[in-house]
């Protein structure tokens, strides 16, 4: 088995893993029922990764915390692969000023520091989850229209995309019937990656106060809130943060693995 096979099936694995335990039997009522009498106790039988600062099961925050980070993220990759590609796949079949338009928008978006932009929208929209939603996906957008525009305007002038066109296809049946099928590997690949980059954005913001209200728990919360007790209940910070780094990193082989396996190069969301 060669080591880009190993990486991909591990990657996967991974992540069929964290999915799975994120759609464990925990109720939100297990992840924010309160217990002063357990306040900061330890690991122990009845709550295996211990209690938080309110006597909150840990287990349980860190459960339904990795829903939310998959919701926002998915939501984030869903709009900003729909809008991206959209966007990217008209300025290269366009051409001309539209191109050159849309171009030097994304470059101006790509311009700002991309968490410095999410982190000064939701400080002015406030916090929720529909707004980090909006705020990441205000600037995840680029990645994909650059990448879009890149392989169609590769695939413009093929032999089959001309014959096509000579046919009397439309535009619009040109890049959904002829050119964007054979661009989705690369597509795919960048939004696996995409989905780790707004699980660490998303954690970011609510680590800042900026991303999901409490009680709804989330993973950048449960640090914030850990870090003042991580002298007297070091869990509190190393539940959420094994978690964090475990998904990440196995989105991020899974990706490889992906990337290798369908013979893409290397995409970079940040152009």
């Amino acid at each position: 088995m060669s080591a880009e096979t190993r990486r991909w099936l591990t990657g996967g694995a991974l992540v069929v893993a964290v999915v799975a335990a994120a759609l464990a039997s925990t109720s939100w009522s297990e992840a924010t029922q309160t217990d002063l009498a357990g306040r900061l106790a330890g690991p122990h039988a009845g709550h295996w990764l211990g209690q938080d600062g309110l006597g909150r099961d840990v287990l349980a925050r860190v459960v339904v915390g990795a829903r939310v980070s998959f919701a926002v993220a998915a939501a984030v990759v869903a709009i900003s692969l729909l809008a991206g590609v959209a966007i990217g796949t008209i300025a290269a079949l366009a051409g001309g000023w539209t191109d050159l338009v849309i171009v030097r928008t994304i470059d101006v978006v790509l311009a700002f520091p991309g968490l410095l932009l999410a982190i000064a929208l939701a400080a002015v929209w406030g916090p929720g989850v529909g707004n980090v939603v909006l705020a990441l996906s205000a600037l995840g957008w680029t990645g994909y229209a650059r990448l879009a525009r890149s392989e169609v305007a590769r695939l413009r002038h093929a032999t089959f995309v001309e014959a096509a066109e000579a046919l009397g296809a439309t535009p619009l049946r040109l890049a959904l019937r002829h050119v964007l099928p054979l661009a989705l590997p690369a597509l795919l690949v960048q939004a696996t990656f995409g989905v780790s980059g707004a699980i660490v954005a998303e954690a970011s913001l609510s680590f800042l106060g900026l991303g999901v209200p409490p009680p709804t728990p989330s993973w950048g919360a449960m640090l914030d809130e850990g870090r003042q007790f991580l002298l007297v209940a070091p869990h509190l910070v190393l539940a959420p943060g094994a978690a964090l780094a475990a998904t990440v990193l196995a989105l991020q082989l899974f990706g490889d693995g992906l990337r290798d396996r369908l013979d893409v190069r290397r995409t970079d969301p940040t152009g």
